[in-house]
């Protein structure tokens, strides 16, 4: 048999599909494999380049592979796409994955580990918690609305609703006030949870170098520094901040021809929950600004609040704090305020 230069390895719950290609890109093998029989056929190949999609379960193949000593690239699954051939079944997928690893421009994931995993499960275990207790309030609020009870919204408004809730508990069906208890005691167990998970954050946040310094910066808190150090590309696969802060999504859409640039909206593009967190860390420092004496005279966020409107003017300072956070990464120190113009 040719000796395989890459293998693009389309990977499902129970069945595989390996794609064996020739350094020239000539077709080797193309075979089905059950998962159980995955790691005893790559041990039998020779050691060579495995592409996969970086799809659920790809970092745990990753490392099993890597284990066997092959060199394993995970690939976007939208870098992917365009190279599949017509039909869309497991046999093209793999050849896709193989033809598209073999770009010399291509761009790979990095391969995370358990402990990485296991802190990223943690802030998404976080962030779903906190938008149950949300989907909780609300649907509460919705239900009282409807027997005259009234309250804004946000957790910190709970203790108005028990309390009118209690006040009215003689004019209210007795399946309101026991369903709205039971409101109430959800609402709390997720509290609870919530900050239990929030106090393993801060300190990972703690025991973590990166996350200690990102926290120098304003407007970045352990939750997004954490998130920083676990969920983003390590630095070293960006050049320069402007290529980290698009890859989060934060730089604008390009609609150039013809030599005319033209630039839109941010792209929304890359990692949805690093650009929540940095637009609501952004914001948040312009808002503890302008409670304390507003921001300095002559500097950056001053001339920008002045022109433009307040979100506008969060979603750029985020772009700047993404270019930061890169710095501060790929070149080590910590944050350090600039000099006014």
């Amino acid at each position: 048999m040719e000796k395989v230069s890459i293998v693009g390895l389309d990977i499902a719950k129970n069945s595989f599909h390996a794609h064996g290609a020739a350094e020239d890109g000539s077709k080797v093998f193309s075979k089905a494999l059950p998962r159980g029989r995955v790691l005893e056929f790559f041990g039998r190949v020779e050691p060579c380049i495995i592409a996969l999609e970086a799809c659920a379960g790809a970092h745990h193949w990753s490392r099993e592979l890597s284990g066997l000593g092959h060199d394993v690239k995970l690939i976007a699954p939208q870098y992917v796409k365009p190279y599949v051939k017509r039909q869309k079944n497991d046999a093209n997928d793999a050849a896709a994955i193989a033809e598209a690893a073999s770009r010399p421009t291509m761009r790979f994931v990095a391969t995370k580990t358990t402990a990485q995993q296991g802190q990223s499960m943690v802030l998404k275990t976080r962030d779903l918690l906190t938008g149950q207790r949300t989907q909780t309030i609300n649907a509460l609020r919705g239900h009282l609305a409807e027997h005259g009870i009234v309250a804004p919204k946000g957790p910190q408004h709970l203790p108005r609703l028990e309390r009118d809730v209690a006040e009215n508990a003689e004019r209210l069906p007795a399946d309101v006030t026991s369903l709205c208890q039971m409101f109430f005691d959800m609402i709390d167990g997720l509290s609870e949870r919530i900050d239990e998970l929030t106090r393993r954050l801060r300190q990972i946040a703690r025991q973590n170098d990166v996350a200690r310094r990102l926290m120098t910066m304003p407007g970045i808190g352990p939750v997004t520094a954490v998130s920083i150090a676990v969920l983003a590309a390590p630095p070293e696969v960006f050049s320069k901040g402007r290529d980290f802060a698009a890859w989060i999504g934060l730089a604008p859409r390009q609609h150039s021809t013809g030599g005319k640039t033209r630039l839109g909206k941010i792209s929304k593009m890359g990692q949805r929950d690093l650009r929540r967190l940095l637009i609501i860390g952004a914001m948040s420092a312009i808002q503890a600004t302008q409670k304390r004496s507003g921001a300095p005279e002559g500097s950056w966020l001053a001339r920008m609040l002045m022109r433009k409107p307040k979100m506008l003017v969060a979603v750029a300072l985020a772009n700047k704090m993404a270019r930061m956070a890169w710095a501060i990464m790929a070149h080590g120190g910590v944050y350090k305020k600039p000099a006014n113009a």
